[in-house]
């Protein structure tokens, strides 16, 4: 396996674990991630925020960490990376307005790089016209969006823990799903574990 470079997009109120886990994973296995946030400059940081879920009709949303960017959004360029994640939160609701966040996006579909999106980050896949066909689950109050852009429902499971792979397009529907988010994302990016 090559070490890739993976750019991941965030904003303020970010998903906690959803950006924690698969940045330090990531490169725990020696990929270099470059975490960036519209607006802001490397070694900024972006306010997180814990969404749970503990019986309600909807997730439960607490104070998270503060997550340093490691690179800067007005810098960067699409075409030294190999893949895009996506977390969820509330920011992708808001990211999505950004006309290079879509471009940017819009790169790694059309030249068919890996794109790991997770709970609400599909909002931003949506709001680029990218998923038409396209097999992609998310957060259970995001499937009329993803069906209304073309895109096929995946079911998510009672636990949230399941994840779909559709070519270089992986998704999951919330945290929970990190086990499989991210075996199947390693699994396009030709990343093996050897045991």
């Amino acid at each position: 396996m090559s070490a890739k470079n993976i750019l991941m997009i965030v904003g303020d109120f970010v998903e906690d674990y959803e950006v924690m886990v698969p940045f330090q994973m990531l490169e725990m296995v020696g990929h270099t991630v470059h975490a960036v946030c519209p607006g802001k400059k490397k070694g900024e940081a972006v306010k997180t925020a814990i969404h749970d879920f503990e019986g309600d009709q909807t997730y439960s949303e607490k104070s998270g960490h503060n997550f340093a960017l490691t690179a800067t959004f007005d810098e960067i360029n699409p075409e030294s990376y190999d893949a895009l994640v996506i977390p969820g939160g509330r920011a992708p609701e808001y990211i999505r307005l950004d006309e290079k966040v879509l471009s940017t996006v819009r790169h790694f579909a059309e030249n068919n790089k890996p794109i790991a999106a997770i709970c609400h980050g599909p909002q931003v896949l949506v709001t680029a016209d990218i998923l038409k066909g396209k097999l992609c689950t998310a957060y259970p109050a995001l499937k009329p969006d993803i069906i209304g852009a073309g895109g096929k429902w995946g079911e998510p499971n009672e636990s949230f823990s399941n994840a779909y792979a559709d070519g270089n397009l992986v998704t999951a529907a919330a945290w929970p799903g990190h086990p499989e988010w991210i075996r199947k994302f390693l699994d396009v990016l030709g990343t093996r574990i050897e045991p």
